[in-house]
């Protein structure tokens, strides 16, 4: 979402024996939300936690795995995590809270999606340099390494950038990852242009991304798609009540002639008859060509949204009361 990176809200990790979650009737293997938190304030560098960036409620995302929900994408901001310089130190006052919201989020079975909302940058600069940005994931991967509940998101939201360096930096992600010993775990790959379903092959990220190799063989594409007009997710207002399905067709026709698979990591849409239809008809065109969509996530969730006209928080949050109830038959 691009109007994310402004907001300002005010050791080894073993694996853990996971209890099993709502048991899912749906076609998908990950459905969830973007716990939002740990990104916040990221003008503020480290940034003091409860001023400047706070972690997701325990209490909220069991709510949500009550309601069937097995996946949690926990944006962080990589300068956090290890200040500087890519090639730097762990700051493990940052990184403990990052290991209790794993912690807790794998212990109840499900998936955490560990996503650095960087947009590709670090202390707002492009990252060119490929081989410090694989030093900083082998970090992230080595502590992760016996958690095969850990999923690892290469960066939020590529954009602006040279379509080639997007799928070096996505490549040299994976090789760092399986080279720290974490081979057991899913690894999303995004793309340029703000990682859209609706232009992933004309913007021309699809060429260098579909090069992508993983001796593992566990990448997933992930795309992000909102309904409004210029697809940003800053409107309540959704183009028709078809754009849903509209906006996946291109990355789907890709997606099944390049045998890949995808997920829908942000989307939303307002809490109004005419998004609730276009986002119906969106996740049921995806559960038709369930080959090749995995999932989707919401966004977002997070104890700091407030009333976020995308806000699935419960137990008040706009999406989660007006938004939810609509979409369960695709949980």
């Amino acid at each position: 979402m691009k109007f994310v990176e402004t907001i300002v809200a005010a050791a080894t990790v073993a694996g853990v024996v996971a209890a099993p979650t709502t048991k899912r009737a749906g076609k998908f293997q990950f459905v969830g939300v973007n716990e939002s938190g740990a990104e916040f304030g990221n003008t503020a560098l480290p940034g003091q936690l409860g001023k400047d960036y706070t972690w997701p409620d325990q209490n909220a995302i069991n709510t949500m795995i009550g309601k069937g929900m097995n996946s949690f994408r926990v944006p962080i901001m990589m300068e956090r995590f290890i200040p500087s310089k890519m090639t730097g130190t762990v700051n493990e006052t940052y990184a403990s809270g990052l290991d209790t919201i794993v912690k807790y989020i794998t212990g109840k079975g499900a998936y955490a999606i560990i996503d650095p909302h960087n947009f590709g940058r670090y202390y707002s600069n492009i990252i060119t340099d490929v081989d410090g940005f694989g030093a900083w994931w082998s970090v992230m991967a080595k502590r992760y390494a016996s958690n095969d509940k850990v999923i690892f998101d290469t960066n939020n939201e590529f954009h602006d950038e040279d379509n080639a360096l997007v799928a070096n930096l996505n490549q040299k992600a994976i090789d760092a990852i399986r080279a720290a010993g974490a081979t057991s775990q899913y690894i999303f790959v995004e793309g340029n242009s703000w990682t859209g379903a609706w232009h992933w092959t004309s913007s021309g990220t699809a060429d260098g991304m579909g090069k992508l190799t993983d001796p593992s063989d566990k990448v997933v594409y992930e795309m992000h798609q909102y309904l409004d007009t210029d697809g940003s997710g800053t409107s309540t207002a959704c183009v028709s009540s078809t754009i849903g399905k509209e906006r996946l067709q291109e990355a789907t026709a890709w997606l099944k002639a390049n045998g890949k698979k995808g997920i829908l990591g942000e989307t939303a849409g307002g809490s109004n008859s005419q998004c609730i239809t276009a986002l119906q008809g969106m996740l049921g065109y995806m559960a038709d060509n369930s080959d090749v969509w995995t999932g989707w996530l919401w966004w977002g969730a997070g104890p700091w949204w407030g009333n976020y006209i995308y806000g699935m928080e419960p137990p008040s949050g706009t999406a989660y009361t007006g938004i939810l109830p609509s979409l369960t038959q695709y949980i």
